[in-house]
Protein backbone atom coordinates (compact mmCIF):
# COMPACT_ATOMS: atom_id res chain seq x y z
CA UNK A 1 0.00 0.00 0.00
CA UNK A 2 2.55 2.60 -1.11
CA UNK A 3 1.13 6.31 -1.68
CA UNK A 4 4.52 7.79 -1.32
CA UNK A 5 5.33 8.62 -4.74
CA UNK A 6 4.42 8.14 -8.43
CA UNK A 7 8.04 7.68 -8.94
CA UNK A 8 7.74 4.54 -6.72
CA UNK A 9 5.75 1.82 -9.02
CA UNK A 10 7.58 0.17 -11.92
CA UNK A 11 7.36 0.56 -15.85
CA UNK A 12 3.83 -0.38 -17.66
CA UNK A 13 4.40 -3.86 -19.32
CA UNK A 14 3.79 -2.14 -23.14
CA UNK A 15 6.52 0.31 -22.50
CA UNK A 16 8.81 -2.65 -21.02
CA UNK A 17 7.58 -4.15 -24.68
CA UNK A 18 8.85 -1.03 -26.53
CA UNK A 19 12.20 -1.17 -25.07
CA UNK A 20 12.88 -5.17 -25.47
CA UNK A 21 11.55 -4.36 -28.86
CA UNK A 22 14.48 -1.30 -29.84
CA UNK A 23 17.05 -3.72 -28.14
CA UNK A 24 17.08 -5.64 -31.47
CA UNK A 25 20.35 -4.62 -33.88
CA UNK A 26 22.45 -1.89 -34.50
CA UNK A 27 21.47 1.80 -34.95
CA UNK A 28 22.80 5.21 -35.31
CA UNK A 29 23.71 6.74 -32.58
CA UNK A 30 22.75 9.28 -30.47
CA UNK A 31 19.14 10.38 -31.60
CA UNK A 32 19.82 9.98 -35.12
CA UNK A 33 17.72 6.57 -35.22
CA UNK A 34 14.68 6.01 -36.90
CA UNK A 35 13.20 5.11 -33.31
CA UNK A 36 14.12 8.87 -32.01
CA UNK A 37 12.58 10.54 -35.43
CA UNK A 38 9.05 9.00 -35.46
CA UNK A 39 9.36 9.48 -31.44
CA UNK A 40 10.11 13.21 -32.27
CA UNK A 41 6.95 13.08 -35.09
CA UNK A 42 4.75 12.03 -32.62
CA UNK A 43 4.95 14.43 -29.98
CA UNK A 44 4.66 17.15 -32.37
CA UNK A 45 1.91 15.77 -33.97
CA UNK A 46 0.07 15.43 -30.02
CA UNK A 47 0.83 18.81 -29.83
CA UNK A 48 -0.20 20.23 -33.11
CA UNK A 49 2.83 21.73 -33.21
CA UNK A 50 4.86 20.76 -36.63
CA UNK A 51 7.95 23.14 -36.37
CA UNK A 52 8.45 22.27 -32.42
CA UNK A 53 12.42 20.76 -31.50
CA UNK A 54 11.72 18.02 -29.21
CA UNK A 55 14.76 16.71 -27.44
CA UNK A 56 14.96 13.85 -24.75
CA UNK A 57 16.57 13.25 -21.66
CA UNK A 58 16.59 11.08 -18.54
CA UNK A 59 15.02 13.26 -15.59
CA UNK A 60 12.90 16.04 -14.92
CA UNK A 61 15.32 18.22 -13.20
CA UNK A 62 17.54 17.95 -16.52
CA UNK A 63 14.50 18.98 -18.57
CA UNK A 64 13.73 21.98 -16.48
CA UNK A 65 17.26 23.40 -15.73
CA UNK A 66 18.17 22.87 -19.18
CA UNK A 67 14.75 24.48 -20.64
CA UNK A 68 14.90 27.12 -18.20
CA UNK A 69 18.73 27.92 -19.44
CA UNK A 70 17.32 29.01 -22.59
CA UNK A 71 15.47 31.48 -21.42
CA UNK A 72 17.42 32.96 -18.67
CA UNK A 73 20.83 34.55 -18.35
CA UNK A 74 23.14 34.23 -15.79
CA UNK A 75 22.09 37.35 -14.49
CA UNK A 76 18.04 36.66 -14.93
CA UNK A 77 15.35 36.32 -12.32
CA UNK A 78 12.73 33.42 -13.31
CA UNK A 79 9.69 33.40 -11.32
CA UNK A 80 7.73 30.78 -10.33
CA UNK A 81 5.82 29.51 -7.39
CA UNK A 82 7.63 28.83 -4.08
CA UNK A 83 6.32 25.37 -3.83
CA UNK A 84 7.37 24.33 -7.09
CA UNK A 85 10.20 21.75 -7.92
CA UNK A 86 12.92 24.34 -9.03
CA UNK A 87 12.73 25.98 -5.91
CA UNK A 88 12.66 23.50 -3.47
CA UNK A 89 13.83 20.22 -4.76
CA UNK A 90 16.58 20.33 -7.78
CA UNK A 91 19.54 21.48 -5.43
CA UNK A 92 20.48 24.75 -7.69
CA UNK A 93 20.28 23.04 -10.87
CA UNK A 94 18.31 25.30 -12.50
CA UNK A 95 21.05 28.24 -11.03
CA UNK A 96 23.67 26.09 -12.19
CA UNK A 97 22.37 25.31 -15.83
CA UNK A 98 21.64 29.20 -16.28
CA UNK A 99 24.71 30.22 -15.11
CA UNK A 100 23.43 31.64 -11.70
CA UNK A 101 20.00 32.54 -12.37
CA UNK A 102 17.93 33.74 -9.89
CA UNK A 103 14.76 31.96 -9.00
CA UNK A 104 11.72 34.25 -7.30
CA UNK A 105 9.28 32.46 -5.39
CA UNK A 106 5.42 33.68 -5.65
CA UNK A 107 3.07 32.66 -2.82
CA UNK A 108 -0.44 31.30 -3.61
CA UNK A 109 -2.79 28.56 -2.50
CA UNK A 110 -3.01 25.55 -3.66
CA UNK A 111 0.49 25.75 -5.78
CA UNK A 112 -0.71 28.22 -7.88
CA UNK A 113 0.51 31.63 -8.95
CA UNK A 114 -2.64 33.88 -9.53
CA UNK A 115 -2.44 37.38 -11.81
CA UNK A 116 -2.75 39.63 -9.68
CA UNK A 117 0.21 37.99 -7.58
CA UNK A 118 2.27 37.66 -10.80
CA UNK A 119 1.54 41.32 -11.26
CA UNK A 120 2.33 42.52 -7.83
CA UNK A 121 5.99 40.46 -7.82
CA UNK A 122 6.54 42.14 -11.03
CA UNK A 123 6.10 45.16 -10.29
CA UNK A 124 8.22 44.80 -6.77
CA UNK A 125 11.22 43.81 -9.44
CA UNK A 126 10.62 46.42 -12.14
CA UNK A 127 13.96 47.87 -10.76
CA UNK A 128 16.28 45.85 -13.96
CA UNK A 129 19.84 46.59 -15.00
CA UNK A 130 23.61 45.89 -14.15
CA UNK A 131 22.58 45.97 -10.15
CA UNK A 132 19.24 44.30 -9.77
CA UNK A 133 19.88 42.12 -13.01
CA UNK A 134 17.05 41.29 -15.93
CA UNK A 135 13.39 39.66 -15.40
CA UNK A 136 13.54 36.86 -17.91
CA UNK A 137 11.22 34.08 -17.32
CA UNK A 138 8.19 32.53 -15.72
CA UNK A 139 7.76 29.05 -14.86
CA UNK A 140 4.75 27.01 -14.07
CA UNK A 141 4.58 23.81 -13.12
CA UNK A 142 0.93 21.35 -14.37
CA UNK A 143 0.02 19.32 -12.19
CA UNK A 144 1.40 21.68 -9.38
CA UNK A 145 2.75 20.48 -6.52
CA UNK A 146 -0.37 20.93 -4.67
CA UNK A 147 -1.76 18.23 -6.96
CA UNK A 148 -3.89 21.05 -8.57
CA UNK A 149 -4.24 21.60 -12.55
CA UNK A 150 -3.89 25.28 -14.27
CA UNK A 151 -6.56 25.21 -17.06
CA UNK A 152 -6.14 27.07 -20.14
CA UNK A 153 -7.33 30.23 -19.72
CA UNK A 154 -5.40 30.50 -16.17
CA UNK A 155 -2.19 29.49 -18.27
CA UNK A 156 -2.97 32.51 -20.49
CA UNK A 157 -3.42 35.16 -17.85
CA UNK A 158 -0.33 34.26 -16.51
CA UNK A 159 1.69 33.93 -20.00
CA UNK A 160 0.02 36.72 -21.04
CA UNK A 161 1.19 38.88 -18.76
CA UNK A 162 4.67 37.73 -18.97
CA UNK A 163 4.92 38.22 -22.19
CA UNK A 164 3.61 41.91 -21.47
CA UNK A 165 6.84 42.01 -19.44
CA UNK A 166 9.10 40.21 -21.68
CA UNK A 167 9.32 37.25 -19.90
CA UNK A 168 10.12 33.68 -21.50
CA UNK A 169 7.47 30.81 -20.48
CA UNK A 170 8.23 27.47 -18.97
CA UNK A 171 6.07 24.44 -17.92
CA UNK A 172 7.18 22.09 -15.64
CA UNK A 173 5.10 18.92 -16.88
CA UNK A 174 5.93 16.73 -14.77
CA UNK A 175 2.85 15.43 -14.70
CA UNK A 176 1.46 17.21 -16.83
CA UNK A 177 -0.43 13.77 -18.56
CA UNK A 178 -2.79 13.68 -15.29
CA UNK A 179 -3.31 17.94 -15.63
CA UNK A 180 -4.36 17.11 -19.11
CA UNK A 181 -6.97 13.96 -17.92
CA UNK A 182 -7.94 15.75 -15.55
CA UNK A 183 -8.83 19.24 -17.37
CA UNK A 184 -9.77 17.15 -20.91
CA UNK A 185 -8.31 19.64 -23.21
CA UNK A 186 -6.32 19.48 -25.88
CA UNK A 187 -2.54 19.27 -25.14
CA UNK A 188 -1.54 22.66 -27.49
CA UNK A 189 -4.73 24.68 -25.56
CA UNK A 190 -2.74 23.69 -22.73
CA UNK A 191 0.56 24.39 -23.95
CA UNK A 192 1.59 26.84 -26.82
CA UNK A 193 -1.47 28.35 -27.58
CA UNK A 194 -1.80 29.45 -24.60
CA UNK A 195 1.28 31.30 -24.19
CA UNK A 196 3.72 28.46 -23.10
CA UNK A 197 7.30 28.72 -25.13
CA UNK A 198 8.82 25.51 -23.52
CA UNK A 199 7.30 22.32 -22.17
CA UNK A 200 9.33 19.52 -20.14
CA UNK A 201 7.13 16.89 -20.80
CA UNK A 202 7.60 13.92 -17.75
CA UNK A 203 7.01 10.60 -18.66
CA UNK A 204 8.60 8.68 -15.98
CA UNK A 205 6.29 8.91 -13.13
CA UNK A 206 3.43 8.11 -15.69
CA UNK A 207 4.88 4.78 -16.41
CA UNK A 208 8.45 5.17 -18.22
CA UNK A 209 11.74 4.12 -16.74
CA UNK A 210 13.57 7.13 -17.27
CA UNK A 211 12.36 9.57 -19.85
CA UNK A 212 11.75 13.43 -20.04
CA UNK A 213 11.05 15.24 -23.49
CA UNK A 214 11.88 19.08 -23.66
CA UNK A 215 9.42 20.73 -26.22
CA UNK A 216 10.51 23.98 -27.56
CA UNK A 217 7.04 25.46 -28.95
CA UNK A 218 9.84 28.19 -31.08
CA UNK A 219 12.32 26.19 -32.49
CA UNK A 220 14.64 29.71 -33.31
CA UNK A 221 15.14 29.09 -29.32
CA UNK A 222 16.47 25.60 -29.50
CA UNK A 223 19.78 26.11 -31.03
CA UNK A 224 21.67 26.06 -27.98
CA UNK A 225 20.04 22.91 -26.25
CA UNK A 226 21.65 20.44 -28.18
CA UNK A 227 25.05 22.04 -27.20
CA UNK A 228 23.96 22.56 -23.27
CA UNK A 229 22.71 18.45 -23.14
CA UNK A 230 26.23 17.79 -23.88
CA UNK A 231 27.91 19.76 -21.79
CA UNK A 232 25.21 18.90 -18.90
CA UNK A 233 26.18 15.01 -19.80
CA UNK A 234 22.53 14.48 -20.32
CA UNK A 235 23.16 13.45 -24.23
CA UNK A 236 22.14 9.89 -24.04
CA UNK A 237 24.13 7.70 -26.57
CA UNK A 238 22.21 5.15 -27.08
CA UNK A 239 18.74 7.32 -27.30
CA UNK A 240 16.71 5.08 -28.75
CA UNK A 241 15.99 3.50 -25.29
CA UNK A 242 14.90 7.12 -24.49
CA UNK A 243 12.69 7.71 -27.86
CA UNK A 244 11.23 4.00 -27.30
CA UNK A 245 9.98 4.39 -24.19
CA UNK A 246 8.62 8.02 -25.53
CA UNK A 247 6.71 5.88 -28.70
CA UNK A 248 5.38 2.98 -26.32
CA UNK A 249 3.91 5.82 -23.84
CA UNK A 250 2.29 7.97 -26.92
CA UNK A 251 1.01 4.94 -28.81
CA UNK A 252 -2.96 4.58 -28.42
CA UNK A 253 -3.16 7.50 -25.78
CA UNK A 254 -1.28 5.25 -23.52
CA UNK A 255 -0.21 8.11 -21.55
CA UNK A 256 -3.45 9.31 -21.20
CA UNK A 257 -5.50 6.24 -19.80
CA UNK A 258 -2.35 5.76 -17.38
CA UNK A 259 -2.71 9.28 -16.07
CA UNK A 260 -7.07 9.01 -15.64
CA UNK A 261 -6.70 5.73 -13.66
CA UNK A 262 -4.33 7.12 -11.39
CA UNK A 263 -6.62 10.25 -10.81
CA UNK A 264 -9.29 8.00 -10.34
CA UNK A 265 -7.60 5.70 -7.65
CA UNK A 266 -6.81 9.38 -6.32
CA UNK A 267 -10.45 10.18 -6.19
CA UNK A 268 -11.39 6.95 -4.50
CA UNK A 269 -8.89 7.58 -1.84
CA UNK A 270 -9.93 10.77 -0.91
CA UNK A 271 -13.91 9.97 -0.61
CA UNK A 272 -12.74 7.15 1.57
CA UNK A 273 -10.38 8.77 3.80
CA UNK A 274 -13.21 11.97 3.87
CA UNK A 275 -15.51 9.19 5.72
CA UNK A 276 -13.09 8.31 8.25
CA UNK A 277 -13.38 10.65 11.71
CA UNK A 278 -11.38 13.12 12.54
CA UNK A 279 -10.10 13.75 8.30
CA UNK A 280 -9.60 16.63 6.90
CA UNK A 281 -9.25 16.86 2.96
CA UNK A 282 -6.98 19.88 2.79
CA UNK A 283 -6.93 20.19 -1.27
CA UNK A 284 -9.66 19.76 -4.00
CA UNK A 285 -8.24 16.72 -5.73
CA UNK A 286 -7.71 17.34 -9.32
CA UNK A 287 -5.30 14.88 -10.09
CA UNK A 288 -3.07 12.00 -8.78
CA UNK A 289 -2.51 13.46 -5.41
CA UNK A 290 -4.09 13.75 -1.94
CA UNK A 291 -3.65 16.48 0.71
CA UNK A 292 -5.14 15.77 3.99
CA UNK A 293 -5.13 16.05 7.66
CA UNK A 294 -5.53 12.95 9.96
CA UNK A 295 -5.38 12.49 13.33
CA UNK A 296 -2.19 11.47 15.02
CA UNK A 297 -3.57 7.92 16.22
CA UNK A 298 -4.57 7.39 12.57
CA UNK A 299 -0.86 8.67 11.26
CA UNK A 300 0.52 5.73 13.93
CA UNK A 301 -2.10 2.75 12.54
CA UNK A 302 -1.49 3.66 9.19
CA UNK A 303 2.41 3.40 9.95
CA UNK A 304 1.80 0.23 11.56
CA UNK A 305 -0.30 -1.42 8.73
CA UNK A 306 2.70 -0.87 6.20
CA UNK A 307 0.94 2.34 4.24
CA UNK A 308 3.16 4.66 2.91
CA UNK A 309 3.05 8.48 2.18
CA UNK A 310 4.66 11.97 2.83
CA UNK A 311 4.31 13.94 5.45
CA UNK A 312 3.14 17.25 4.33
CA UNK A 313 5.24 19.73 5.42
CA UNK A 314 8.29 17.32 6.42
CA UNK A 315 8.87 19.32 9.45
CA UNK A 316 6.40 18.14 11.60
CA UNK A 317 7.00 17.30 15.21
CA UNK A 318 6.80 13.40 15.24
CA UNK A 319 6.85 13.31 19.15
CA UNK A 320 3.97 15.70 19.63
CA UNK A 321 -0.29 14.87 19.32
CA UNK A 322 -1.35 17.22 17.01
CA UNK A 323 -2.89 16.11 13.65
CA UNK A 324 -0.53 15.05 11.04
CA UNK A 325 -0.48 16.67 7.41
CA UNK A 326 0.09 13.86 4.68
CA UNK A 327 0.35 13.80 1.00
CA UNK A 328 -0.88 10.32 -0.34
CA UNK A 329 -0.04 9.97 -4.54
CA UNK A 330 -1.58 7.17 -6.78
CA UNK A 331 0.11 6.03 -9.51
CA UNK A 332 -0.33 4.09 -12.80
CA UNK A 333 -0.38 0.88 -11.00
CA UNK A 334 -1.89 1.94 -8.42
CA UNK A 335 -4.89 -0.87 -7.70
CA UNK A 336 -8.44 -0.03 -6.10
CA UNK A 337 -7.63 -3.07 -4.37
CA UNK A 338 -5.04 -0.93 -2.49
CA UNK A 339 -6.87 1.55 -1.80
CA UNK A 340 -9.83 -0.55 -0.61
CA UNK A 341 -7.39 -2.30 1.81
CA UNK A 342 -5.58 0.72 2.69
CA UNK A 343 -9.03 2.10 4.08
CA UNK A 344 -10.47 -1.09 5.46
CA UNK A 345 -6.92 -0.83 7.68
CA UNK A 346 -7.62 2.90 9.05
CA UNK A 347 -11.70 2.37 9.39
Amino acid sequence: MNFASDNAGGVHPRIMAALAAANEGHVPSYGADRITQAAQDRVRELFDAPEAAVHFVTSGTAANALSLSLLAPGWGKVFCHETAHIQTSETGAPEFFTGGAKLVGIPGTGGKITPEALAETLVAHGREGVHAGVNAALSLTNATEWGTAYSPDEVAALAGLAREAGLGVHMDGARFANALAGLDVAPADLTWRAGVDILSLGATKNGCMAVEAVVIFDPARSEEFGFRRKRGGGLVSKHRFLSAQVLGWLEGDLWLQLARHANAMAHELALGLSRLPGVRIDQRVETNSVFATIPRELHRRACASGICYHLWPHTQDETGEDPVSIRLVCGWDTRLEDVEDALRALA
